[in-house]
């Protein structure tokens, strides 16, 4: 997500909180927020999806090839 989108999203809350917005504002915020979000998962699972454990017998375990979907190079 762009830095001037998140711009964005920070200027229509305040101006909710003080004048309140016309419909496109909110639709255009209820958008933004929507895109926000689904950037914000994409991060976490590309995160959690890089992350392995070495257990007690010294093997690795990459949980992103176990639970996230992640196929094996």
């Amino acid at each position: 997500m762009r830095p001037e989108d998140i711009d964005r999203i920070n200027i229509l809350y305040h101006k909710s909180q003080s004048v309140g917005l016309t419909e496109e504002e909110k639709e255009e915020q209820s958008r933004l927020r929507r895109e926000y979000i689904a950037a914000i998962r994409a991060s976490l699972r590309g995160n959690l999806n890089n992350i392995s454990i070495q257990e007690a017998d010294g093997s690795v375990t990459d949980l992103g090839k176990k639970f996230g979907g992640v196929k094996g190079v």
